[in-house]
């Protein structure tokens, strides 16, 4: 399947067919090959007629089949690791706007989307690869701009020659989708001077829902001291409620951000490690021992990530890892809500940023909403005994 007309295997393609040739279950190799998609792509590349290339498959029409495949291909070494999320998203945006027919409308959403969503989603992520959550908002703005322009249009409106009363009239109708995002369209073009319209931003006044500290601390005992759980579901799950992690942020960490000695285990949320008291460091520790990832094919055990997925080289995604704390009951968003509520009262932003690895603004803006006042805390710093564990730690808290 792999030979080209010689009957030779091209040297691209060696580190796939070591990959499949060692594969411990050969069953699931051969039905995997007698797929019909696969099996064409792979003669495909074998007699030369597809290049091996992630643009060559972007052209094939998107399925699981497919992705799974690229996915075993970068494992082998035979493609490069690419930021998949962010490669869907472009090409989503590309798709979305070759839509348009007015090109006035086409080069305005391109100026927006390419070079403010998109810039500011890289310029956030560094090297860290997008979410499908930042996915899914930045999809929201474009579609919100979009639903906008369309309903100024319907009215005789371009942008630039919109009145306030024609945006607040889109506003109230029953059309007006998205109106937050929208809001954030308006304010960017305002910026750039694109527009007179004004739409202010909505502050952020703290948890809607009722904060249930008790509940958080009930099932972070639950899950410290249950070991029928998976520890897998069982550490997400304490990371969420003692440390205000949330899925997309846990599914992300690494090996890398995991330091143990023999005594301590250490784990880098944000700038400054968080050292982790029994019984959560030994669950961790547990953990990485014991961790396999679901992909049967291309996983040599050799996986970087923390919580191994699905597809071969890639962590479980945010979203599936959310699915497996909420069939446990636990509420992520709400739960890392109470957690952030808590943390906020008892630390100051400096260090609820550096521990946690929230943006500073974040923590000021929680600091504030829990009624935390920490503006006297390097003045009487100097003054105070230092913390016992049974407060400094939430770990301990939950234990006891």
């Amino acid at each position: 399947m792999l030979a080209d007309h010689d009957g030779d295997v091209r040297a691209e393609l060696r580190g796939l067919q070591d990959t499949l040739a060692g594969s411990e279950r050969p069953n699931l190799v051969l039905a995997w090959l007698n797929k019909t998609v696969i099996a064409s792509v792979l003669r495909e590349f074998g007699t030369g007629q597809r290049a091996i290339s992630h643009a060559a498959l972007d052209e094939l029409p998107v399925s699981k089949p497919v992705e799974h495949l690229r996915a075993i291909l970068v494992a082998a070494a035979t493609l490069p690791p690419r930021d998949e999320h962010l490669a869907r998203l472009e090409r989503w945006i590309a798709c979305t706007l070759a839509e348009r027919g007015d090109p006035g409308q086409q080069e305005l959403l391109h100026r927006y989307a390419i070079w403010h969503l998109l810039r500011r989603l890289r310029q956030r992520n560094h090297a860290t690869y997008a979410t499908h959550a930042q996915v899914v908002t930045v999809q929201r703005h474009v579609k919100a701009a979009i639903a906008l322009l369309d309903g100024l249009a319907a009215r005789g409106r371009a942008l630039t020659d919109t009145r306030q009363a024609d945006l607040d009239n889109w506003l109230t109708s029953d059309q007006a989708s998205h109106r937050r995002e929208a809001g954030h369209f308006v304010r960017w073009a305002s910026r750039q001077n694109l527009t007179s319209l004004q739409f202010p931003a909505t502050r952020w006044q703290g948890p809607t829902r009722t904060i249930d500290t008790e509940a958080r601390w009930a099932q972070a005992r639950w899950l410290l001291h249950d070991h029928t759980l998976n520890a897998v579901d069982r550490v997400a799950g304490l990371l969420v409620l003692l440390y205000a992690q949330t899925p997309a942020a846990i599914s992300r960490l690494t090996l890398d951000h995991v330091q143990t000695t023999d005594h301590t285990v250490h784990l880098r949320l944000g700038c400054e490690p968080v050292t982790l008291p029994e019984p959560l460091a030994g669950l961790l520790a547990g953990l990485i021992a014991r961790r396999r990832g679901h992909a049967a094919l291309g996983d040599q055990g050799t996986s970087p990530w923390l919580f191994p997925g699905g597809r071969p080289g890639q962590p479980i995604s945010a979203y599936q890892l959310a699915e497996r704390l909420r069939q446990l009951g636990l509420r992520p968003a709400q739960s890392r809500t109470t957690a952030l509520f808590g943390l906020a009262t008892e630390l100051p932003a400096a260090v609820l940023a550096q521990m946690l690895g929230i943006h500073i603004k974040v923590a000021v803006a929680w600091q504030h909403a829990s009624a935390g006042d920490w503006t006297t805390y390097a003045a009487s710093y100097s003054h105070r005994k230092p913390a016992t564990a049974d407060h400094a730690d939430p770990v301990t808290r939950a234990r006891d």
